[in-house]
């Protein structure tokens, strides 16, 4: 059966991998799943991924990453556009994410950035997650 969205699928992975604390979780790939992959290694995250061909459409392995006490970098992920309802906003209205100490991940036209790559480069974009 077809999934209706594979985003906020991997981000519940990725979250309740960190709950049980596993080392990595693995991820039907996809191309825009690479591309948020990679915007959390750059934020730091997550300490790194990679990608398998196993499987019909190939996995994206994400290696989580932990304080030094074990406690998880990542206490918070939340998807805000969903299929049913899609989050748009300019770059001027862009929210922060507890108060810049989270990432809101955006998609525009030169790619998925961060909410402040997106203020600085002034461009909009559909609002995907927030991370912190």
């Amino acid at each position: 059966m077809a999934m209706s969205d594979p985003l906020a699928d991997m981000l519940t992975r990725i979250r309740n991998a960190t709950m049980v604390k596993f080392e990595s979780v693995e991820i039907p790939k996809s191309k825009i799943k690479v591309n948020v992959a990679k915007v959390l290694q750059d934020e730091g995250y997550i300490e790194g991924w990679k990608v398998t061909d196993e499987g019909p459409q190939g996995t994206l392995i994400i290696n989580l990453k932990y304080g030094p006490d074990g406690e998880s970098v990542i206490t918070g992920l939340q998807r805000v556009s969903k299929p049913g309802l899609r989050q748009y906003a300019r770059a001027g209205s862009i929210p922060t994410v507890l108060n810049g100490l989270g990432v809101s991940i955006i998609s525009t036209s030169k790619g998925l950035v961060t909410d402040r790559a997106a203020r600085k480069s002034n461009t909009g974009g559909e609002i995907l997650c927030k991370v912190w």
